[in-house]
This record gives structure tokens, sequence and C-alpha cells, in this order.
């Protein structure tokens, strides 16, 4: 509206500089106006027309176009729409709320900074992954990428339908993905075209890490259970080859629904085997916490291997029976940087500490950075600088600090960002990680260690 406010005036002696702004108005619409390209048409209309226009004429016209390139990206400038998929409903639902919140406690802090592109907001679309329906969480992501158009998209989040979303809809769409904990190590085989990236380590490495943590704590013979899945069928894969190759016996290997409503049977069979201890690889909210409980009322077992999946409060607060000694793994670090995002969730209302969503913050982080760094909201440029804020060289970048972040790439300069997670992405965008070694001890997760 501000363009033709202007445009009257200065058509009084016929000159059309409707024709030579206009495209300042389309810019505007889709939120990438641009003061430089303003400028550069300012002057170019100037050129032509100095000879026919007199010093005060001149002067009159510049200063309310000056005006009003001040207003125009109050007025025009439209939100910058990013996506966030998630297991909203389904197998994990009690961990996603707190992963969302994170990430979009990100996005609110580099568009309150007034730092992003020159001042824009982000606003945010939720869409339901549903966690396990690769059906559902590709129509989601679709209605994202073609009907709200977001710029790039944190998530998904359990690692088949995510594979299912790169496939299908964000890399046809040249859409930028960032996943907070689908850790499937098949994904980092997929044909992403540089567009896909995680926060969350493979599990080819949680495996291992978990194997060593098994034999080390002495248990020589184990059953696993494993949801039916590209996340259950990886990560068991990776411990039991680990396990083996560190001289372990695996008994007994039960894959598993998540909507079953009686697993006697699955139980049965890895009771029969005699191990002395169960792996869980499944999810708290669906069939793992099913595995568990029943397996604690038939007496089968009483002490199980977790891995991130099956971390989370719900667990202890909805099995029926004594869990301790029961332990696992889970994404995490002891770093200044988790300190210090811990103490931000904290006085967000978020769980501090809670599965992911230290994941979830960088992840957002990373695509705020990577818009910056690119200059734009173009969804190509957004990919192409992933890597460089999430990598050295650069200032170092803490949660909490995206505004500074952002400051520092408007003016040309480098960052490295290390957010709640260290974040270090090697490869074609894979998190290196570190892993937190948990046990249960009555009704809480302590920690243990890192590794």
């Amino acid at each position: 509206n501000m363009i033709f406010l202007l445009a009257p005036v200065l058509n009084r002696k016929g000159v059309r500089f409707e024709n030579s702004f206009k495209f300042t108005l389309s810019q505007c619409k889709t939120g990438e106006w641009s003061p430089v390209a303003f400028n550069h048409k300012l002057s170019y209309f100037f050129f032509l027309k100095r000879r026919s226009m007199s010093k005060n004429s001149i002067l009159k016209k510049l200063a309310l176009i000056a005006a009003g390139a001040m207003i125009l990206p109050a007025f025009a400038a439209a939100d910058i729409k990013m996506g966030i998929i998630l297991g909203f409903t389904g197998p994990i639902e009690s961990l996603t709320p707190d992963m969302a919140n994170s990430a979009e406690l990100a996005f609110k802090e580099a568009s309150d900074s007034g730092q992003l592109l020159g001042g824009q907001k982000i606003s945010v679309v939720r869409a339901d992954s549903t966690c396990i329906d690769a059906a559902a969480a590709t129509a989601a992501a679709e209605r994202l990428i073609t009907s709200d158009k977001v710029a790039g998209i944190m998530g998904a989040d359990c690692s088949g339908v995510t594979t299912a979303i790169a496939n299908n809809v964000a890399v046809p769409n040249g859409v930028t993905m960032i996943s907070p904990s689908a850790t499937s190590p098949a994904l980092s085989t997929i044909a992403d075209n540089g567009y896909f990236f995680r926060t969350a380590p493979s599990d080819a490495r949680q495996g291992q890490v978990l194997a060593e943590i098994t034999v080390g704590r002495g248990f020589n013979d184990v059953a696993v259970t494993f949801i039916n899945n590209d996340y259950g069928k990886g990560l068991s894969d990776s411990f039991i080859n680990a396990y083996k190759g560190l001289g372990g016996k695996v008994s007994a290997v039960v894959p598993h629904e998540a909507d079953k409503a009686d697993f006697s049977a699955e139980v049965g069979t890895l009771d029969a085997s005699g191990a002395s201890i169960l792996a869980v690889f499944g999810y708290v909210d669906q069939g793992g916490n099913h595995i568990i409980q029943s397996s604690l009322d038939s007496g089968a077992f009483d002490k199980f291997i977790l891995a991130d999946g099956m971390y989370g409060d719900a667990l202890l607060k909805n099995i029926d029976g004594d869990l301790s000694g029961t332990f696992g793994t889970v994404p995490g670090t002891d770093s200044k940087g988790a300190a210090s995002f811990a103490e931000m969730a904290t006085g967000a209302g978020i769980k501090g500490g809670g599965p992911y969503t230290g994941e979830s913050y960088d992840a957002a982080a990373l695509l705020v950075l990577a818009m910056q760094s690119g200059g734009s909201t173009n969804r190509a440029a957004i990919a192409s600088n992933v890597l460089a804020v999430a990598n050295t060289p650069g200032e170092k970048i803490m949660p909490g600090e995206l505004g500074k972040a952002l400051r520092i790439l408007a003016g040309g300069g480098a960052v490295d960002y290390v957010g709640a997670t260290n974040v270090e992405l090697v490869g074609g965008g894979e998190a290196s990680g570190s892993y937190k070694e948990f046990e249960v001890k009555g009704k809480a997760f302590t920690t243990v260690r890192f590794h």
C-alpha cells in the first residue's frame, strides 16, 4: 500500500514511478523486501529523470521516498513461516510437547532480537507426524510445504516418518529438514541432496555405547525386543552387533508392534531364552511400556536395558512396579551449553534435561542462523548455509546468544554454533554427539556419566 500512496505524487509530470518500483511490493508480500534493492531502484530512477527535474523537486521527492522506505518494511514484510513436525499423537506423545516448545523458544529468541533479516519475525506452523504413520506424516508435511509455504522444517522425530517426509516431500521440494531425534543409521545414506540434517547422533553410535555399558555392568547374556520399524531395527542391529563383538550372548530377539493390547506371547518367548536382562528398544508411550509391564507382571524380567525412545517421565509414572537397576542411554552432554539451556528451558516452563529438548532448540537455531547467513528465506540458501554456521570457523555461540549470532552474520562475520548439545555436524550433516548413561533409582532417572 505504501508504494501506491507515493505514486500519485510522483506521477504529476507523467513519470512512471509505479512501474519502476512495482517489484518491491511483490517482494514485500513474500518477505523478501530488501533495502539495498530499493535503493538501487531509487538511484536508477533519479539517474533517468535528473535532467528533467529541478534540484528542489528532486530533494522533495527524495525526502518523501526516504520516509516511505523507512515505513515500508513495517507494513509489508510478512512473517517468516517455519514448520515443526513431531508426533503430537502416538507412541512418543508425552515427549513431543517439550521438544516443540524448545524449538519455538529458539524461533522466538530470534524474532525478539530484531536482528533476523532486518527485523523480520517468525510464525510457527505445527504438524503431527504421528511418529509411526508414514502416509499421515507425508500428508502433514506436504501441507506445511505447499499450503503453508514454510521456509524450513524442524523435524521430524521418529526415523520411519522422517525418512518418508524427506524422500517424498521435503527433498523433492527443496525444503531443509533438521531432525532433533531421528536416529536410524539408514538416514545417513538417503539421497537428500543436501536438504536433511540432524542434531541427534546416529544409532550406529548409540548401539556401540550401550553395548559397552552393558558388558561393563557384567551382563553377558541378554534378550532383545525392538519396535518393528526403521528406528527399532536399526538400533537393535547396532546394539547386537556391538554386543556380540564384545563377547556378549544374545539369547533371543523378538520384534513387537506399537499398538497391540496383549504382549504376553512376545514376553513368553523372551523369558524362555533364559537371559538375565531384557533390552527394550521401543517407545515410551506405546509398545515398549507394555512389554515392560507384562514382564514385571509375569516375573519374566525385573531389570531392563533402555535407549532414547524409552526415556521419559511417563514410563516411571505409568509402570506399576519397581524399575530400580534399569539403565540405558539417551543423547546428552554435561557441557556449559547444556546447563545454560536447562536454565532457559526451566524459565520457559520446559523440563530442563528432557529427552531431545536441547536437540530441538539447536535444530531451530541452525535453521535461523542458516537463513541469516544466506541473507534470505530462500529454501536453497538455507540448506547451503547449515554446515557453515554449525561448524568452525567462527565465534562460538551458546544458547541464549542467537541475537548476537544474527548481528555477526549480518555484518559479514562467521559463527560456530555450539548450542545446547555441542553441535558439530560431520559428513553431510550428521551430529557427532555424546550420550548420557542413566539408571533408574526408585521413581527417578539418575545420571551416571557421559560418553
